[in-house]
């Protein structure tokens, strides 16, 4: 299912916005780009995502920056420094030009002050204050899934009308009647013994009735009125189904692609065809659903 949703909040000094994009996925995958020093935070964020979400890739970035206080330097002066000693050293020792102060600048905790003379305490209530909007956003995440999922329940169920039709016009296929399967084996035969008339009756009975039996798609129409009932009742249902649903898609690809190998006329194969095509659309579509 995909979403997007954008949450913007403060705490103290902080000002900070969550975006949280979600794409189509197997399984459930979260990934997080936070900022430094609150890297912990991704486990229990990942944790609430989980407890709300089955399926789906979510992408979640925090933008978060200090405001900087009167008075205070917005440099960190003594890591500054450092670097730049280093860096003249490394300049000196492969003859190399002095180090230039912009590069320098945007090494990370150089600008923007010095996060880590936070308190514990401190620290504990930003993080807060950022899960908290994490919160907010993940609702509404979740909420334009719904919305999506609501508009893709009518295409599943057009679809597998489509597919319920298609079963049965193979089902009625005028090449599957008794008659008409007799009559194409019976030719079969008479074409058989006038090429030869070595060939042992008995044995001829028996090929005949293998083809036949290979021949024969009941089952296969069966099982697919079986899989439409089943994919309808799982829509009904509603909620986290989309793995089930994903299953259903393999198992109408397999009684699909049975039904045409065994097909023998060409009105029951271009049934098939047209069966595989929309079971696969349908088995596309399923990979959106929760």
């Amino acid at each position: 299912m995909t979403g997007f949703a954008r949450e913007t909040g403060s705490h103290g000094s902080w000002r900070f916005a969550w975006e949280i994009r979600s794409v189509n996925g197997r399984g459930l995958e979260v990934k997080f780009k936070l900022p430094a020093g609150f890297e912990a935070l991704a486990e229990t964020l990942r944790r609430a995502a989980s407890g709300k979400l089955h399926r789906g890739s979510l992408f979640a970035v925090l933008n978060a920056n200090r405001e900087t206080q009167i008075g205070s330097s917005p440099i960190n002066e003594p890591f500054l420094d450092s670097l730049i000693e280093a860096a003249a050293r490394v300049a000196r020792r492969h003859n190399l030009p002095p180090p230039e102060i912009a590069p320098l600048l945007a090494v990370r905790g150089v600008a923007g002050g010095d996060e880590s003379g936070d308190s514990e305490e401190a620290r504990d209530a930003s993080a807060a204050a950022f899960s908290s909007s994490f919160a907010k956003a993940l609702d509404a995440v979740i909420e334009a899934r719904a919305e999506e999922g609501a508009r893709l329940e009518g295409v599943l169920a057009a679809q597998l009308q489509t597919i319920e039709r298609l079963t049965e016009a193979a089902e009625a296929c005028p090449a599957r009647q008794p008659a008409v399967v007799r009559e194409r084996l019976a030719k079969q035969v008479r074409e058989l013994l006038e090429v030869s008339k070595d060939f042992d009756p008995d044995r001829l009975h028996q090929e005949a009735v293998l083809m036949a039996s290979r021949a024969d798609v009941r089952e296969e129409i069966d099982r697919l009125h079986a899989h439409v009932a089943a994919a309808r009742e799982l829509l009904a249902k509603g909620g986290a189904v989309g793995r089930r649903l994903d299953f259903l898609a393999q198992e109408f690809s397999r009684e699909v692609n049975t039904l045409t190998a065994k097909a023998n006329d060409v009105s029951l194969s271009r049934i098939g065809l047209e069966l595989k095509s929309v079971v696969e659309q349908w088995r596309e579509q399923v990979q959106n659903v929760e």
